[in-house]
């Protein structure tokens, strides 16, 4: 018996060799748009010698290899403030499993106050580049001090991630702030010090001497006839020299060491600088302050009376101002200071001590007096306008009553 054969056409043979070589070219772009999108970390290649996995070694892998090795956190959110990447430095910062991190909501780690700063930032069209101070609640319970930088990411293609988050720990340099900050107090107080010793030199030495020889070139003008003529202009004229010298050591003396600040208060402190800055400049001076009913503390007296002798140091040299306006409140637990002027002003740009290069010395010694007992300054000015200072500190009165 013989068996029969069925032939095939050739045709039927090459439109399926077709279909199936359109399939694998499907599958090949379809795993080379998954390459070039970022989402196929390796591929696994059938060889003669069985499965072979190869790592793609491309530009994104780089970034994550730097990324990992970074010591500050790095994140990507979507919209809804959800983690989609975090490296492992992010978790050690908030004591928590990588695998718990990612997939949760960054906004668990901010309290309610920090989470609505985050929202301003975010909802603003510049966020890009920002920086905010918050700090973080890790899995102790405790709470770190961080700086976040803010990056909008490109949402193009199928990229879900909408924010990118740079986290820096501000531990260190807290510790370091408060440092200089203690340095800073600890360089007032021995100031204030050696301003109280030159001044009772002043004072207590060279005002003596100085009046010595004032008494003797009295004593000399009065011996000279009105025939010794020149003699006699000349001696009159070293006496009204000396006067004038004896007055300003004086003037000098007392503003090192204000006697009047300790014994009578700030507002009687601040009514003989007042005066005698009118007097001696023509710029008048308008004092305006509240009853107070206790004294404020020896530190924050000083400190309020060093702003307004620095401020209006400054005032006399650069504002080229016809008034002054200075007012002392109380407001609750915290008491004010703020001085108007109506002169120049500061250009743009240059009202801000705190900045290297930004402001002058001035500036910097009131904002370092402030925040040596715990306040803030402030300033704010307009070319051609005027210049207004204005400092808060904690009251922290103690029990002496105001005169």
């Amino acid at each position: 018996m013989s068996a029969t054969r069925k032939r095939i056409p050739a045709r039927s043979c090459r439109d399926q060799e077709l279909e199936n070589l359109r399939v694998s070219l499907a599958e090949a772009n379809q795993a080379l748009r998954a390459i070039r999108g970022g989402e196929v970390d390796a591929v696994v290649v059938a060889g003669k010698q069985g499965p072979q996995v190869f790592t793609l070694q491309g530009a994104e892998h780089a970034y994550r290899v730097l990324i990992e090795s970074m010591n500050e956190g790095a994140l990507t959110l979507t919209s809804d403030k959800m983690i989609l990447y975090s490296n492992q430095c992010f978790a050690r910062m908030i004591k928590g499993p990588l695998e718990k991190v990612i997939g949760g909501s960054f906004r668990r780690y901010l309290s309610t106050a920090d989470r609505k700063s985050l929202r301003q930032v975010l909802k603003r069209g510049d966020a890009a580049g920002a920086k905010l101070y918050v700090k973080l609640i890790v899995g102790d319970g405790s709470q770190l001090p961080v700086q976040i930088s803010i990056r909008p990411l490109d949402k193009t293609g199928t990229n879900r991630a909408t924010v990118g988050m740079v986290v820096t720990d501000m531990t260190e340099a807290r510790r370091t702030e408060e440092m200089l900050r203690a340095l800073t107090h600890r360089v007032v107080q021995v100031q204030e010090v050696e301003r109280g010793r030159v001044a009772f030199e002043l004072h207590d030495n060279i005002t003596q001497l100085i009046c010595a020889v004032l008494f003797r070139s009295q004593a000399l003008a009065d011996k000279l006839s009105p025939h010794d003529g020149t003699s006699k202009n000349e001696a009159i004229k070293l006496r009204e020299l000396l006067s004038e010298t004896a007055a300003e050591v004086e003037r000098i003396s007392h503003n090192l060491g204000p006697n009047v600040l300790e014994h009578l208060g700030l507002v009687a402190a601040m009514n003989d600088v007042g005066a005698e800055f009118e007097t001696r400049t023509g710029v008048k001076v308008k004092l305006v302050y509240s009853h107070f009913s206790q004294r404020l503390s020896a530190e924050v007296e000083l400190a309020f009376f060093r702003i307004l002798q620095e401020a209006l140091r400054n005032i006399e040299k650069h504002a080229a101002a016809r008034r002054v306006c200075v007012r002392l409140s109380r407001q609750g637990v915290l008491a004010r200071l703020t001085i108007n002027d109506d002169g120049i002003g500061f250009p743009t740009g240059l009202a801000d001590a705190r900045k290297p290069g930004k402001g002058g010395l001035g500036l910097l010694s009131m904002h370092e007096r402030a925040a040596c007992v715990g306040g803030t300054f402030s300033l704010r000015s307009i070319e051609h306008l005027g210049t207004e200072i204005e400092v808060l500190v904690p009251a922290a009165a103690r029990s002496v009553e105001a005169n």
